[in-house]
């Protein structure tokens, strides 16, 4: 099934170097997630071919405005574009008011329901879930109350051989049975263990998004071994006294957390605007955690499963 994430923005604070904002699309087998909608985000979507009547869930890290001053724009596109589709948005309590101010003085009526879901950055929650795929709040250290997301799919069942289903004659009422851990009782009233009778499936995978945040261990155990991390990197580690000031990280600082975690891959982004060229923030990453990219927009990253079957 399909599992990626598209970088549709990378940059902190204001649109610099031909960088846009933070936003991002997850890909979930057709269906479309936003995650964070800063300035220009849906010319971003129309640059990248992002299918956009495929979007019907939107989270939102906190209300600092490089992260959803996009997002008016995008509601009032939808309704021009004659959406009917509810649409539903995941974030901090103050963004359903500040979504109505902004309908209500440009007298506007959406053509289509928002279902408001207002989070709590104080422990972690699981916001969204469906019969696929879990999202969880990550609880970030930041100025302003912030959470980052995980995404995780759920467990398969299990493979059933199809050779065994010939041996041992299983009618195929007992299949999705036997998936699920169940043992076979053949004619003769042999009991058929399900360890001969299937195998494990792809383990299931994960992606972390960590928006703005001062370096913090505090949710490491809780992404440990996601197959994608991305994780901001707003200043080179020279920089790490204005890091802390504003409540950001470091290049360095993402890698550890990224290696405390053991994720598979690490993706850095949210760079401030002061560095045009980012060569040096990538490779100070990679002197920590060696898998590391940037967040360069209009690349899609797979979502891998780290082990193979």
């Amino acid at each position: 099934m399909q599992f990626e994430v598209t970088i549709l923005g990378s940059n902190a604070a204001i649109p610099a170097h031909g960088r846009f904002p933070s936003a991002q699309v997850l890909n979930y087998n057709g269906e479309v997630f936003l995650i964070d909608c800063g300035e220009g985000s849906q010319f971003r979507m129309n640059d990248f071919s992002i299918k956009r009547a495929r979007l019907n869930n939107i989270f939102i890290s906190h209300l600092h405005g490089d992260h959803y001053y996009g997002l008016i724009g995008l509601l009032n596109s939808f309704h021009l574009n004659w959406r009917e589709n509810p649409l539903h948005i995941y974030g901090p309590s103050g963004l359903e008011e500040i979504v109505n101010v902004h309908l209500k003085h440009s007298r506007t009526e959406l053509r289509y329901k928002i279902h408001f879901h207002p989070i709590v950055a104080d422990v972690p929650t699981i916001v969204y879930d469906d019969n696929t795929l879990t999202v969880e709040t990550i609880i970030l250290n930041h100025r302003l109350p912030t959470t980052g997301y995980l995404f995780k799919e759920k467990k398969y069942l299990r493979k059933i051989l199809a050779d065994k289903i010939l041996q041992y004659e299983i009618p195929h009422n007992l299949i999705n049975e036997i998936k699920a851990g169940a043992d076979f009782t053949d004619n003769t009233g042999k009991i058929i263990p399900n360890q001969e009778l299937t195998v494990d499936s792809v383990p299931p995978r994960s992606y972390a998004y960590c928006s703005d945040t001062c370096y913090t261990e505090n949710f490491v155990e809780q992404i440990r071994g996601v197959n994608l991390l991305y994780h901001e990197a707003t200043f080179v580690h020279e920089h790490e006294a204005r890091a802390m000031e504003t409540f950001h990280t470091t290049s360095k600082q993402a890698g550890n957390i990224a290696r405390l975690a053991e994720v598979d891959k690490l993706i850095v982004g949210h760079f401030s605007a002061r560095y045009a060229n980012l060569d040096t923030l990538l490779s100070e990453t990679r002197e920590v955690f060696a898998d590391s990219y940037l967040a360069i927009e209009g690349t899609t990253f797979a979502i891998e499963s780290s082990v193979a079957v």
